[in-house]
Formats: C-alpha cells, structure tokens, sequence
C-alpha cells in the first residue's frame, strides 16, 4: 500500500507531527521522523545506528535542517519545533506532499524550485542513504544547505556541551564512535555549534523529557542552475565502504516485495502488514540468531512478546525458518521450566520473571507444526516442552506451581509474571497473584497439544490428557462468573476475580476449547458488549471504579492506567478469532469480521504509518499512545487475515 498525503494533513504544524513513519535494518537500528521531517520525540531520528544488536543503539543524526537559497533569499524547508517559538523551523509551508511504501519522500516547492527528498536504510547494516532531487524554475541560481544535527549520544540521551566531534578525511568522530560519510554535493566542515532548545511535543504527553540538544559541525550544499535538474545524495554508516543510494533503494524495495510476495496475502492491509511485520524481526549478537523487538520505540525483546508476536509475525507471513531460528534460542535458554523474559546482555544473565512465556512457547511449536509439518522440530523439542510441564506441576520459581485442582498459580509478594506487569514502587496496579484465567487456558492448551505430541515419543509415560480432563473440569467449575456471565480474572480471594477484563477472551481463542460451546458465546458477547473496539480490546470494564478513560502524563498515571481501561490492540486478534470460532466459521461471520477489521486500514495511516500501535485511550481511542509501532499488535492482526484466507481455503 502507498501511503499518500497532502497539505490538508498538515494544516498546522501540531497536525503534521501527528504522524511518523518507521524503517529498521535487521539489527536494531531505525530511522523515524514525523511527515513533515521533524523530531517529535527524543528517539526520532534520521539515524539511529545499533552498535550491538539488538538494543545498543546510537542516535547518531538526529534531524536534518535544510535550506534553499534562491538568491539573497533563505528559506528553511525543514520542520522543527523550538522551546522558543520564533525559532521553529516551518519548512512545512512549503511542503506539497509526503509519500510512504517503502520509504518516506517528501516534496517541496519553493519560488519555482522543486525539491524531493528520500531516506532509505540498508538491511543488515548501519547504513542510511539521503537523496535531493532538486527542480530550478526560478530563473536564479539555487543552493540546497544541508545540515546533519548530529548526537552521537545513546538513544534518549541528552547530549553533553562538552562532548567534542572531530572529523577526520570522511569521517566523523565522536564519543567513541566512528560515521563514515559518501557524498556527490559539496561538503564543508563548519566551527562545531551547539543547538539547544528542540522541543518534542510528544515526549511531554508521555511524561518525558521535553527537549534535546544537537550538535552541527559540517554541512553539505548543491548549485543548481536556473532551468537545471540536479539529484544528489549523501551516505552515512558504521562501515568505512559505503554503497551509492541507488543500491540502499533497490535493497529495501527488493527486501520489502520478497516479504510481501512469501507471506502471499490478497488483502491489501495484510499486504502492508506483512512487510511492516518483518520490521520487528532483528538479530541478537549474544545468541547469534534471530529475535523480535516488542516495539519502537521504546521496548526490546521480551519472551512473552516474542511468542506472541512470531505466531502472526513470522508463522502467518511464511517466514518459518526466522520462526525455527528463534525457538531454537528459546530452547536453549529454558531454566527450570520457564522461558527467558529478557535476553542476555554483555555480563547480565537472562531474566525470566514470566508465567505464560512458557506454556505459549508450546502453543507456538504446536502452531508452527501446523504450518509446516515440521516433525524433526518437534521432536527436538520435545523434551524441553516435556520438562516445562513437569516443573510447572512441581513448581518453580516466582510461585509459579500446580495447584492441588490442576490449575496453575503465579505470583508473590512483589512479582508480576502475567502481562499485566506494571509495578510501582509497592504498589501493584493489577495484582494478579493467584490463579490467571489467561494462563490456565494457555495450561490446558499446553497439556493438550503434549498429549498430541506423544505420538512422536509413545514411550513417555506422563499422563497429559487425563490432567488436562482435571484442569478443564476445574476451570469451569471455578473460572465461570455465573452472575456477569463469563469468565472471572484471575482466582485470588480478591475483588480483582469478578473484575471484567479482555483476559478471558484468551480461553476461547486457543486450539482446544477448555469451555462448552454456549460458555464460550456469552464469553465473546460479555467481550463484545463491554470491551470491544475497532482498535483494541480495553482491559476493564468502563463500569468498573478503577476504569481509567485517559493514558498519558507522568510515569505514575501512565502506569496506573496502563491496564486499567487502556485500549489494547494485540487482544483484537484473539477477539476476532474467538469470534470467528464460535460463529463456526460461517460465511456470515468472516463477512462480519473482514467488515470490522476495515478500521485498521484507519490505523495505519495514523501514528506510525503502515504500522499498528501498542495502546489507545480507554474512553475514546482516537490516537495511538504508547509504542507507535508494536509486534505483538501486527502480529495478532496478521493472524485474523490468516485465519480468514485459510478458511476460504488460500
């Protein structure tokens, strides 16, 4: 899908920051700028080089100002917002239209003089290419300024006065850190001068710093004569041989088409998610294999989002070797039972303060397995999948065991091991402590899909399936809300079990149905009356007292809202294909659920464009919050456009 927008998108410059656009390299790197070319937030940037993948990242140019000289006359074609107002750059103005498929385009026109800029990263590497083709009609001679505001500082980081930047032949030094620099204009180093006052509009509705400091010491200029046609380019990477623009453009494009054409959607949406999905997708150095970033700007690879994510990420896309690559890893890691949450780095050892990770570890092996009928995978994981269900039985850490029902318990004291994670201090704004409806689920799911896989090992002797009899007996027996007419949250002897949440529209939505048919439709529509969205699923009812209508602010009432009403995308998709489950695939019902999932084609050309964000308000979800592009969010979409193209037999 092409993305096209024009001046009424940016009416005001407030308008023009509402939305971004995002491009990776494979190795934690980034690139990011608003529509009209602005910094809207401390991790925006033109460069944002990874050093060590994936999370050791650099932000290395942070914007570009950009000048047009037309005789005497300056004007500024770049955007920036300034502390002080009367310093905001409003290249804007000039703006007529922003493009985005593969790569972000702006045009301007100037007096007569037209200007296109392009930004592309190279895939696997450090690199970025930007290019002007600049148009003179003026009848004067044109000069294009441009001026890398550089950082060179961690991402979120503020930059020191008192750091220094040298350049040496093409190379920029700074901060221990060495960009590299190929150019066609003409290029002239500059006294180094400090630039304070950036202003990031929507770092302060999260609670963040608001402003940032730059640093210019060189600057790369083209003549264009009048009735002249002029393109140049200029390339910045980690390595010292850099490629020419056209090979980073025939790169991205090429690697964006192949991504497409695997996952083999007809959908246009699907389509688009399919290469935006792929944009998670990094290498790690520490384990020398592939794994999913949770999201951008902000998150890293965590364990419950990888599993989440790679169902729709890579397993719907066809990208079934990156999906074996990555449980491998996982594979490799499992310490008594559990799965890591967070990966190591340098001397850190893996953290792994996680119930579901897990149990959705096996419900992944298990989908994978559907996918490609890959046996030798499963068989060489299938004793690690064996011991997951052994230490959960006995116990393990973060008081995580089976109790003496079947059901599976998780949490003490200070731990928050469900994906309801936030903790503040002491306080717990979602305490789950006891018996999670989710989990329970992902626990019955997880016995079944064994009992299935014994068929590869008939010798072990575990009884799966006679326990998985316990614990749906159990989970319907003490999981079932008979007065609200659904599932409790969570089994804890607290008001937090009747609390109604999205939690339970995870125990229809998994392959083996742990509830009666008629129990699983008053679930989707106790689902569909109270929390339901185009966008997301909200987390608690909009009745409950503890109901927050508003994400944003400092860090404490981020938090406090975070799972208490906030708008969810990633719930959607269990949603769509609990749906779809209960209304037995009918015509109808795929009919109904293509029709609502038209709102996400909205989505994507808000926020971050061509991606899905991680939350929305809980009143009224109008704007993305949060992460503005998330894994888990594509990934759960990804897998309803799947479900939908498999039933119709794609």
């Amino acid at each position: 899908m092409k993305f096209v927008y024009g001046t009424q998108d940016w009416k005001t410059f407030e308008r023009g920051e509402e939305n971004c656009y995002l491009m990776t390299n494979g190795l934690g790197g980034f690139s990011a700028l608003t529509m009209i070319g602005s910094c809207s937030r401390n991790d925006h940037g033109v460069f944002m080089a990874c050093m060590h993948s994936p999370n050791h990242r650099y932000n290395m140019i942070h914007r570009l100002e950009e000048v047009v000289r037309i005789g005497e006359e300056m004007i500024h074609i770049s955007s920036q917002d300034d502390v002080d107002i009367s310093c905001r750059e409003e290249g804007y103005l000039y703006q007529t239209s922003f493009t985005y498929e593969d790569y972000p385009q702006w045009t301007y026109l100037v007096k007569g003089v037209e200007v296109v800029r392009t930004i592309a990263l190279m895939q696997g590497e450090n690199t970025v290419g930007i290019s002007y083709d600049i148009r003179n009609h003026s009848g004067e001679t044109v000069t294009l300024e441009v001026n890398p505001h550089l950082q060179f500082v961690p991402k979120g980081r503020q930059l020191s006065r008192e750091q220094k930047f040298t350049i040496e032949d093409d190379t920029i030094i700074s901060n221990g850190q060495r960009l590299h620099v190929k150019t066609n204009g003409i290029f002239k180093e500059r006294p180094l001068a400090f630039c304070d006052g950036h202003h990031y509009a929507y770092d302060i509705c999260d609670g963040r710093r608001e402003t940032g400091t730059t640093a210019v010491n060189h600057n790369i200029s083209c003549l264009v004569a009048p009735g002249g046609h002029e393109t140049f380019h200029i390339i910045y990477g980690i390595k010292a041989k850099l490629p020419d623009m056209e090979e980073i453009l025939a790169d991205i494009c090429g690697h964006r088409e192949v991504l497409r054409r695997q996952a083999g959607f007809r959908n246009e949406n699907a389509r688009t998610l399919s290469a935006s999905a792929y944009q998670f997708i990094s290498y790690r150095s520490s384990t020398a294999k592939q794994t999913i970033l949770a999201g951008f700007p902000f998150f890293e690879d965590w364990g419950r989002d990888t599993m989440i994510a790679m169902l729709g990420c890579c397993l719907a896309t066809r990208q079934y070797e990156t999906a074996e690559s990555i449980l491998h890893t996982f594979i490799t890691y499992c310490r008594k039972g559990l799965m890591p949450n967070l990966f190591p780095e340098g001397t850190e050892a893996p953290g792994y303060n996680t119930v579901d990770a897990s149990l959705l570890f096996i419900l992944t092996v298990y989908e994978y397995y559907k996918k490609t009928g890959d046996a030798v995978f499963v068989k060489g994981a299938y004793q690690t999948m064996g011991e997951i269900i052994d230490w959960y039985r006995k116990g393990t850490d973060y008081g995580i065991r089976m109790d003496e029902d079947g059901l599976i318990m998780a949490g003490r004291d200070y731990d928050q091991v469900t994906w309801m994670d936030v903790r503040i201090g002491e306080i717990l704004p979602t305490p789950r402590h006891g018996k999670p409806v989710e989990v329970n689920a992902y626990w019955y799911n997880a016995l079944c899909i064994m009992e299935e896989f014994k068929k590869f090992y008939p010798e072990d002797e575990r009884e799966y399936g006679a326990l998985a009899r316990q614990v749906k007996k159990s989970f319907q027996e003490k999981f079932w809300n008979e007065e609200a007419g659904c599932l409790k949250d969570v089994l804890s002897g607290t008001k937090a079990d009747n609390q109604i949440r999205c939690n339970q529209i995870w125990a229809v939505s998994m392959p083996f149905s742990v509830l009666e048919p008629e129990r699983e439709k008053q679930v989707v529509e106790v689902v569909a009356s109270k929390l339901y969205t185009p966008y997301g699923l909200r987390t608690l009812d909009p009745a409950d007292e503890e109901f927050h209508a508003n994400y944003g602010g400092p860090q404490l009432e981020r938090d406090l809202a975070y799972h208490q009403g906030t708008v969810w995308v990633f719930p959607l998709g269990g949603y769509y294909l609990a749906y779809l489950k209960v209304n037995g695939y009918s015509q109808e019902a795929k009919r109904h659920v293509t029709r609502q999932l038209d709102s996400i084609e909205a989505a994507l050309w808000e926020g971050c464009i061509g991606q899905l964000p991680e939350i929305y308000d809980g009143g009224r979800p109008t704007s993305s919050r949060g992460c503005f592009a998330q894994a888990w969010s594509v990934g759960e979409i990804l897998r309803v456009y799947d479900a939908l193209r498999t039933e119709d037999g794609e």
